[in-house]
């Protein structure tokens, strides 16, 4: 991406925070790509997890009037900015899906209660259910073959995990969108 192109997704993801943070939203990611004539706009947002939350409870995913609203306030400030120029544009305003890597806290946080694959430095993969997340750290309860176990990992450890889809999962389990 070019320095150009960087410092307009840099001013554009500023100006969309303005925006969003009275709707308890954050900008995930910002991408700005060539289609044809016009550009493609795309946004990703997601919920805003206060530092105070409870670092065991489940955070809701968004629900489609929530994307409305940020549709709504992204497409209106994008409208009054000069920051897309002249040039006509398609606007894409989502929320991350599961197939987006968790790196930070915050996406470490927002997926409590639901299972991933860890991605850990110097040792094989490891599979569990977050089961709690602060600023620092999380939990994994890790089912082997004859025991369950809890392990705790920084995220000073150069951590990346994924969501892993569950189509069957057990019925004792919270919530129905996991």
């Amino acid at each position: 991406m070019s320095e150009n192109q960087s410092a307009r997704t840099e001013r554009i993801s500023a100006d969309l925070a303005e925006v969003l943070a009275p709707l308890d939203l954050v900008v995930e990611d910002i991408s700005v790509m060539p289609a044809g004539k016009r550009r493609l706009v795309r946004v990703l947002v997601d919920r805003d997890v206060p530092a105070d939350s409870d670092p065991t409870a489940a955070i809701p995913p968004l629900d489609l009037d929530q994307v409305a609203a940020a549709t709504r306030v992204v497409s209106d400030r994008l409208d009054e900015t000069d920051a897309m120029g002249e040039q006509p544009y398609v606007l894409e305003v989502s929320s991350p899906g599961t197939d987006r890597p968790l790196a930070l806290p915050r996406h470490f946080r927002r997926n409590i209660g639901r299972l991933i694959e860890l991605s850990v430095p110097g040792q094989e993969p490891v599979t569990g259910r977050i089961t709690r997340a602060d600023d620092t750290g999380f939990t994994l309860e890790v089912t082997g073959a004859k025991q369950t176990s809890e392990q705790t990992y920084s995220y000073d450890d150069g951590l990346r995990g994924s969501v892993q889809v569950e189509f069957n999962r057990s019925s004792d389990s919270e919530g129905d969108d996991h």
